[in-house]
């Protein structure tokens, strides 16, 4: 009597936006791996196809829409799931494009192996079945990035409480809410027992940790400071109204939180800041950027800007770029504004022309670029600890330091994924 064997079933992932989206979907792939499945890359023909979804630009969307369109074509006997913040906002218009079987919005995201192991057995033998899962966001998922040799991506926070006026996240992801110190902590060992030596930590808003369990963050970085293994953390984004003197001072002394600080700013000008509803002014955003080279020497700070914000006149933007070039960031992020529906920006008055957008995007991305290389020269003759990467490129080695800097060095296969002492 002959053995059939049965083909091993084979899931890919597509993940689009931010790092929040890498983590969960790198989570979700280890739940399909521990069920059987073979992880393939969604370049592969695969018998289930998740799309991750972002929707922070007008742009996303669409980018979203296409990579949809083409993963159901490349095997539509395939079952196509489609979460993350596009799906929470638009589950209609996605559960109708040709091909999609599972709409999974982000209080569901969790359970997305059970739905798609859910629709599997259903659609055996019956042809392609619809579902379409969306509730007002109020859970949270446990998540961390895993695959890579040197980095993971360590949720800890979701969801936002600010409501500015331009941003659609409050309704893609609900309240700001946020795992246990405890669950941190123990998600932290794990990954440390994967043999992963950086974390950083990710989230809609992540200083805001704490809201939903009486925590804080400060206590949160203690806690995680003591997990043995994990030799560098890093912050992903934190407002400034956020950023204490306290965190700041308990960094400074001596602790494996890297001097790295990502800072979003939107705007240099205090009449446009109020119209976006932000939480500080811009001499409060000076003021906190002068507070955090006083703690931390030779600190990396990027800073997120938008331009072209409706209402937004050449005078409010070389205002931005005066203060820019007054706080020296040692990177621009640097956005141009998308209108999304839905939003109280989206119906402001004087909305701003797109080829003046492109204009002032190139000049930011200029000064970005003069800001970066001297921010690196005077990091020059310095010495770093550098952590290695197992990308090769050209006989090369990558890595940063722990004020981000990146080094490239002859590939050395023993030093991948080690802390190694370099004069930069």
């Amino acid at each position: 009597m002959t053995q059939t064997t049965v083909p091993q079933p084979r899931v890919a992932f597509a993940t689009l936006g931010c790092k929040l989206n890498y983590a969960e979907s790198s989570t979700l792939a280890r739940q399909f791996e521990a069920a059987g499945y073979q992880i393939v890359p969604p370049t592969q023909e695969a018998d289930v196809y998740v799309i991750n979804t972002c929707s922070v630009t007008e742009h996303s969307d669409k980018k979203c829409r296409n990579i949809i369109r083409r993963l159901s074509k490349r095997n539509p006997a395939a079952l196509v799931a489609v979460t993350g913040c596009y799906a929470q906002l638009k589950a209609e218009e996605i559960a109708a494009m040709p091909g999609v079987d599972l709409v999974v919005g982000a209080d569901e995201k969790g359970n997305l192996f059970a739905r798609v192991a859910e629709l599997s057995a259903k659609a055996e033998g019956v042809g392609r079945i619809h579902s379409c899962a969306i509730n007002e966001v109020s859970s949270i998922f446990p998540a961390y990035s895993s695959g890579e040799r040197t980095r993971s991506f360590l949720k800890v926070q979701d969801g936002c409480n600010y409501r500015c006026s331009y941003c659609t996240i409050p309704k893609a992801r609900g309240e700001s809410r946020n795992i246990s110190i405890a669950t941190a902590v123990a998600e932290a060992e794990r990954i440390a027992a994967s043999g992963i030596r950086e974390v950083v930590l990710t989230g809609v808003n992540t200083g805001d940790f704490g809201r939903t369990t009486g925590e804080s963050f400060l206590d949160l970085l203690k806690a995680l400071n003591a997990v043995e293994g994990i030799e560098r953390y890093r912050i992903s984004s934190i407002e400034p109204n956020l950023l204490t003197e306290e965190i700041l001072s308990w960094i400074a002394s001596g602790t494996k939180f890297a001097p790295h600080f990502h800072i979003p700013l939107q705007s240099g000008s205090d009449a446009v800041l109020a119209r976006m509803r932000r939480r500080y002014n811009t001499k409060q955003f000076a003021e906190k950027i002068d507070l955090v080279r006083r703690y931390a020497d030779r600190v990396f700070i990027g800073i997120d800007v938008i331009v072209g914000f409706p209402g937004e006149t050449e005078e409010h933007f070389e205002e931005t770029y005066r203060l820019l070039e007054r706080v020296q960031p040692s990177f621009i992020h640097v956005f141009p504004y998308s209108r999304r529906p839905g939003t109280d920006a989206a119906v402001m008055p004087d909305q701003v022309d797109e080829r003046i957008k492109d204009e002032r995007v190139a000049r930011l991305t200029d000064l970005s670029n003069s800001l970066h290389e001297a921010f690196c020269e005077a990091n020059r003759g310095q010495e770093e600890i550098v952590l290695f990467e197992s990308t090769v490129k050209g006989g090369k080695m990558f890595g940063y330091t722990s004020n981000y800097i990146r080094v490239e060095q002859p590939y050395d296969r023993a030093s991948i994924g080690k802390m190694i002492k370099v004069t930069l």
